[in-house]
């Protein structure tokens, strides 16, 4: 499949993609040229969830993204070096407050990690899990968006990549929504994370491509 590139961006700049910017800029971001990455430290609470469970609203994560209208598929590598419970950082695709999906490992320090993505539809999030058990997080993250759906895929190596979920999107047809990287502590706060990447290719108008 030939790449038609919507974005690439890679950090080797001294400044950002002018076709990236932020939600929720955190307080301590900076560009590493030794290493060629993106660096940033979490603020305190921050998180994207809604309603689902217990009530709980917060919108305030911090995410990094592009706009988009296109078929595409999104991916990106971290290194995340979580300090608290729920510690999280990876993918997020947003139409809305009301709508968007997320994908990452939260933290759990006393037991295994969970794995997984929340989509969240017409104000209602749900999180699918696995169980993983590390504690320092180095993973690969992509998610394919064809037309309404989504698909969402996790690698430990950026090479074999395992499926964990595909969601419905229940956005207006052709819609343009926000496509890029987050990181949250819902409980802490300075969870160091390490982006390498943000690649976001178009895709053809084929679910078949979703497996490719």
């Amino acid at each position: 499949m030939n790449k038609d590139w919507i974005l690439y961006e890679n950090f080797t700049s001294e400044k950002l993609n002018d076709m990236l910017e932020w939600r929720c800029e955190p307080k301590k971001w900076f560009l590493d040229k030794t290493s060629s990455q993106l660096v940033l430290e979490t603020d305190p609470e921050t998180d994207y969830w809604q309603k689902t469970h217990y009530g709980f609203e917060v919108d305030n994560g911090h995410f990094l993204f592009t706009k988009t209208n296109k078929n595409f598929r999104l991916t990106t590598k971290v290194d995340a070096f979580p300090k608290t419970k729920y510690d999280q950082a990876g993918l997020m695709i947003r139409f809305s407050e009301d709508m968007w999906v997320k994908t990452s490992l939260e933290y759990i320090p006393d037991g295994l990690s969970k794995l997984g993505a929340v989509v969240t539809n017409r104000g209602y999030s749900d999180w699918s899990t696995q169980y993983v058990d590390c504690k320092t997080v180095q993973l690969y993250y992509r998610i394919s968006k064809i037309e309404q759906n989504c698909y969402i895929d996790v690698s430990w190596d950026g090479e074999e990549w395992n499926q964990i979920r595909i969601a419905h999107l229940d956005v207006p047809k052709d819609a343009t929504v926000l496509a890029g990287i987050y990181a949250c502590s819902p409980q802490g706060q300075e969870q160091e994370v390490r982006f390498d990447y943000i690649k976001i290719e178009e895709l053809p108008n084929d679910p078949t491509v979703a497996y490719l």
